[in-house]
């Protein structure tokens, strides 16, 4: 995924940096902790979650996409090239194949905490943009993730083709 600016990632990297990203600006701080503890319904009060919302496209029909998406992203503490499901699996895992099945096959509330739980273990260090666009596109993640986590990466024709 590119880091450009104009695809999701590029988008939600770009606005990550600005509004939470600088954790030496007490702002970025304040933000990022009213994210982490807020109910859904105060994240989407948050007039920087709103810039993101329109950024993005998203309107009130994925509204809970968008609360996962800026939750997650305040849990995120340093942005890294590597995805968060390599950082977790290879050769020495940090999250165990059990756990990590039990993310894969996790939704809604559950997967969320068990998606805050892995980039605590991940130190707090993914790369951004690839993780925000697979919580925009989560199904269609799931499987690129498990070859992420087990030190592969799928072939783009191949991969393509199961989640189509």
């Amino acid at each position: 995924m590119s880091d450009d600016g104009k695809t999701p990632g590029g988008i939600v990297l770009g606005w990550w940096s600005t509004h939470i990203g600088a954790r030496d600006s007490a702002a970025a701080r304040a933000l990022a902790a009213r994210l982490r503890r807020a109910a859904p319904m105060a994240v989407l009060c948050e007039p920087a979650v709103q810039d993101l919302a329109r950024a993005l496209g998203i309107g009130p029909g994925r509204a809970g996409d968008i609360v996962r998406l800026a939750g997650l992203l305040a849990e995120v503490r340093e942005h890294d090239g590597a995805p968060l499901a390599r950082r977790l699996g290879g050769a020495e895992p940090i999250l165990s194949h059990l756990r990590f099945q039990r993310l894969m096959r996790a939704e809604g509330d559950e997967l969320t905490a068990l998606l805050r739980r892995a980039i605590a273990m991940a130190d707090r260090r993914c790369n951004v943009a690839a993780l925000a666009g697979d919580l925009l596109h989560w199904e269609a993640a799931r499987p690129r993730w498990c070859f992420h986590y087990f030190g592969a990466d799928a072939p783009r024709d191949e991969l393509k083709e199961t989640i189509e």
